[in-house]
């Protein structure tokens, strides 16, 4: 049996995804994490680590091809929002070298990381989802008329984690507010793609109050359907899950096949969700492996498995023994120390 070799760009602080990784492959393969910096966590914990130049680099993908051939890799996978509008783009050389991409098509990206596209993307299906606006005085407008109430929510309209989230209370407060996020935005490693339309950069939104909930759409790499996971959020950290519990239900279930059958990504989502009187409100949608996946993995799902498996050529019907979920399991993240060096 061939080796299965991953590569993982942007590794960062993925710890726990390069050990899911490792866990699966059993031996028959390794893990290989990149980074621009070679004290990025998760670089200790792979097979082998490489420091590569930084995304932006006129060479970064001319790096990865090397690697790909020196490693003989077979899928690639990142792990870093502002990263898979640029493999999306290449995933042609990366094949021709023997490697999946395993990110969504560029489109797809696209609309994910855009939150104005993702906004029409699911007012377009029909589902429920916080009024927004792209411009300040549409916004304004409809406050002094009343169809829209404060707080509202300020959030880059290409964002990454909770930079430039706001929560204005007044419309003195929600200029200012605006004027800061402009100028936040400009110093930001935002900056590089609020460039394709920096007057329109920023999304003003209603904020809906509820019950918090993340679900992990799956679906396999020719983006047919595979399963919807779902966790109720209990408490964030730094804009990601902290605390959850893992929960089973028809509504998530029903929300998670209409991603999928109208979006066609490839592998896994990650969307926001708020239940506001029953009624689900879906916010964004996160075209890769989400900061709330080890919750999902810990409540039964082992996702790192089935890619594996599909790598191999295996059918969905040889999947069951890694979809163990189980509801009501409730886990934390805590933090760890690791010595980087002498």
């Amino acid at each position: 049996m061939k080796e299965i070799n991953i590569l993982f760009t942007c590794a960062g602080r993925r710890n726990y995804l390069i050990n899911y990784f490792k866990e699966a492959l059993k031996g028959e393969g390794n893990v290989i994490a990149v980074d621009e910096q070679m004290i990025a966590p998760a670089m200790y914990d792979a097979d082998i680590a490489i420091k590569v130049p930084s995304i932006y680099a006129a060479n970064y993908i001319e790096e990865l091809l090397k690697i790909v051939t020196a490693h003989s890799i077979s899928a690639v996978i990142s792990l870093n929002d502002l990263e898979l509008p640029i493999l999306s783009k290449c995933k042609e050389l990366f094949k021709n070298q023997g490697a999946q991409v395993i990110i969504s098509n560029s489109d797809i990206i696209d609309t994910c990381f855009d939150k104005w596209k993702t906004y029409n993307f699911i007012k377009e299906l029909g589902l429920n989802t916080p009024k927004s606006y792209i411009k300040l005085d549409e916004a304004i407008e409809d406050i002094e008329k009343g169809e829209l109430e404060f707080p509202i929510v300020l959030k880059p309209r290409w964002g990454s984690g909770s930079i430039g989230l706001d929560f204005p209370e007044t419309i003195e407060e929600l200029k200012l507010s605006y004027l800061r996020q402009k100028l936040v935005l400009q110093k930001s490693q935002l900056n590089r793609i609020n460039k394709v339309d920096p007057i329109f950069d920023i999304i003003i939104q209603e904020k809906v109050t509820g019950n918090e909930f993340g679900i992990d759409v799956i679906n396999d790499f020719n983006g047919n359907y595979f399963g919807t996971f779902s966790k109720q959020k209990l408490a964030m950290r730094s804009g990601e899950t902290d605390k959850a519990k893992s929960i089973i239900d028809k509504q998530f279930e029903k929300l998670g096949k209409e991603i999928s059958k109208n979006l066609k990504h490839i592998g896994i989502v990650d969307c926001d969700v708020f239940v506001v009187d029953n009624q689900l409100y879906l916010l964004e949608i996160n075209p890769r492996f989400g900061g709330g996946y080890p919750f999902t993995h810990e409540a039964g799902l082992n996702l790192a498995a089935i890619y594996i498996a599909w790598l191999k050529g295996d059918g969905n019907e040889s999947l069951l023994k890694y979809n163990n979920y189980k509801e009501n399991l409730i886990f934390s993240k805590c933090d760890r120390l690791m010595q980087m060096g002498n």
